[in-house]
């Protein structure tokens, strides 16, 4: 991970980027330890379940930027916790139903046994299904704010993780396998599929500093383009790295003749579309005023990563 901030920009200050994301993961996977129960409560083999994927040394991006953009709006570390550690569980339901043979059908993740594999089919459906509602009992216990009520909180989750947004863009992926799509209808696979949770970390950060309405705007504009770009770069690793390095099958997506950028525009310029995106997400936190570096600097790794 590199350990200065933005290249695409220039930035006065270097951001030690390591730094941040070790002290967020250390903060991070404390509380979830916190929050989820522990191994040896009855009945005992969902909590493992449950546990084997949300440890399994994930790089908690999303958990990062619900972070960083609480940081860039102001707040603190402790209030934005427990948004951090929903988003991470909705995340890691969608990874362990997204490997299952009925979906993605991946025999890794994260360089371990995919968790059907190690508890079967059954157990990972409700390993899943559990980390889904856990999120938001885990949301549930944050503290409220001024603008932004638990309610809000809920329904910000509830909406981003749901049938218009993140099960959509399943949906839309399951179905257009095989067959020829428009980069529009790629787009919005996209745009569902994996920036809808990362545009909802960020504005759930800003939230959790009581942000203004043009702060929880500037996140959002951020957050979409970011997720976007992830996605794009996404699609080149799975063609251009080894499942060693990924830590998962590599050359999924041509298995399984799914639709990528590479595939409809080519490697060069979906890495041109990437760094566009990431030039757009930088342009949205001006209003920040140089506030926001850890955003920045997360959305350079994310644009440079190799894994």
């Amino acid at each position: 991970m590199a350990a200065t901030a933005r290249t695409i920009t220039r930035s006065a200050q270097p951001f030690n980027l390591d730094a941040f994301v070790t002290r967020c993961t250390s903060d991070v996977n404390a509380a979830l330890d916190h929050f989820l129960p522990s191994e040896k409560v009855k009945p005992a083999t969902i909590h493992k379940a449950m546990r084997y994927s949300l440890f399994a040394g994930g790089k908690r991006m999303r958990p990062a930027l619900v972070l960083a953009a609480a940081h860039a709006c102001g707040g603190a570390t402790g209030p934005a916790l427990p948004l951090a550690c929903a988003v991470e569980c909705i995340h890691t339901y969608s990874l362990i139903h997204d490997d299952l043979p009925a979906m993605d059908n991946d025999d890794f993740r994260r360089g371990k046994p995919t968790n059907h594999k190690v508890f079967g089919e059954g157990m990972a459906v409700l390993a899943g299904d559990a980390l889904l509602t856990q999120a938001f009992e885990v949301a549930a216990q944050c503290q409220g704010w001024p603008r932004y009520s638990h309610q809000r909180i809920i329904l910000e989750l509830a909406q981003a993780s749901g049938s218009l947004q993140l099960v959509a863009g399943q949906v839309a992926d399951l179905e257009g396998e095989g067959k020829k799509l428009t980069v529009p209808e790629l787009r919005y696979i996209h745009e569902r599929k994996t920036s809808a949770l990362l545009c909802c970390s960020v504005r759930l950060g800003g939230m959790s500093a009581n942000c203004t309405p043009r702060q929880l705007e500037a996140l959002t504009d951020f957050g979409y383009h970011v997720g976007l770009a992830f996605q794009v770069i996404d699609d080149i690793l799975d063609i251009t790295q080894t499942s060693e390095q990924l830590g998962k099958t590599a050359g999924k997506d041509i298995a399984a003749q799914k639709a990528t950028y590479p595939a409809i525009v080519g490697l060069e310029k979906s890495r041109k579309i990437a760094t566009q995106l990431t030039t757009k997400a930088f342009a949205a936190l001006k209003p920040f005023k140089g506030r926001a570096t850890a955003l920045e600097a997360l959305a350079n790794y994310l644009l440079k990563r190799d894994r």
